[in-house]
């Protein structure tokens, strides 16, 4: 599998990993998440591969989130599979980037992270 980067254009975190995997000549796929949002099954792939608990693949600044007023939801106990179904309707929900690959899989943009899982040791 490819390394699989769901980001947006606007996005300055996402400006930055994609600015990584050039400069450590890892390649990707770069998918906008606002027009091709990750299904639901590969909400789930990223989010077993990457240890983290769900509610961190949320974009918390995002219109989206405030509009759908998922910080009182979440906290309200929503469930595992509407979180899924939340993330997978709609990509400007998704924390950017989602960055998926054979190796594993994590959201946001760290350095070291992204070394640990995407570059061969």
């Amino acid at each position: 599998m490819a390394v699989k980067v769901y980001g947006y254009a606007k996005c300055g975190t996402c400006r930055k990993a994609w600015k990584w995997f050039r400069d450590n000549e890892v390649s990707f796929e770069d998918i906008p998440v606002a027009d091709h949002p990750p299904s639901r099954e590969v909400i789930v792939e990223a989010w077993e591969r990457s240890g983290l608990p769900l509610r961190k693949f949320f974009n918390t600044s995002g219109k989206s989130y405030r509009a759908g007023g998922f910080s009182a939801r979440l906290k309200g106990g929503m469930s595992e599979a509407e979180q899924l179904d939340a993330l997978a309707a709609d990509g400007m929900l998704v924390k950017r980037p989602l960055v998926l690959s054979a190796t594993g899989a994590t959201v946001g943009f760290d350095a070291a992270r992204y070394a640990e899982l995407f570059l061969e040791s």
